[in-house]
């Protein structure tokens, strides 16, 4: 089993998590802020990887980003070499009336552009610049290039839940194993 996890802990933050990239979409996740844990949960149920979050912290921001830095780095770990992955995934998700796009690629070159075209300063209980900061720390510590952007909405829940539900998709068709790849999905050689 393709299996990652990452213990953290600072001044700031404590945090742990675990990931199992062949799994059924479990969550298991406790921040204390319920809108990110609500995306945390969708990213796993999407992903249809396993997916525990166990993080306490001083600040929201501290919390979210380390779960970023804490989940990229387990992904990372559970991917291995990257012998046999897909290595590329893309989604396009309706959430109501939102549209998400996302494409990521597991290339060990971080990089991510991020466009949700959020309004406010808030979902629920989670700063939104949090939110994007996320995928932004997501994307350096798993070492991949996350293009994620919406092309309409008028509600910024729903542009959100539709971005992390694409990005899940995306993650699953990218770490997925290809039954006819043989060796690393390079023509290079290495990721």
């Amino acid at each position: 089993m393709r299996i990652g996890e990452v213990s953290r802990r600072t001044d700031e933050t404590e945090i742990y998590v675990k990931v199992n990239l062949d799994g059924t979409g479990v969550a298991d996740v406790n921040t204390d802020i319920k809108f990110f844990n609500h995306m945390l949960r969708s990213l796993a149920t999407h992903s249809l990887i396993d997916i525990t979050v166990q993080a306490r912290g001083d600040l929201k921001h501290h919390i979210i980003e380390d779960a970023a830095l804490c989940l990229g780095e387990a992904l990372l770990k559970a991917l291995g070499s990257g012998e046999g992955i897909r290595r590329f995934g893309y989604a396009i998700v309706p959430m109501d009336c939102s549209l998400a796009f996302a494409s990521i690629d597991l290339s060990r070159r971080p990089y991510a552009k991020i466009d949700l075209k959020l309004e406010g300063f808030e979902i629920e209980d989670t700063p939104t610049e949090d939110i994007i900061h996320f995928i932004e720390s997501m994307a350096t510590s798993l070492r991949a290039n996350i293009h994620l952007w919406i092309q309409y909405g008028s509600n910024d829940h729903h542009k959100v839940e539709a971005a992390f539900k694409a990005l899940a998709i995306a993650l699953r068709q990218a770490v997925s194993l290809d039954p006819r790849r043989r060796g690393i999905p390079s023509s290079k050689g290495a990721l």
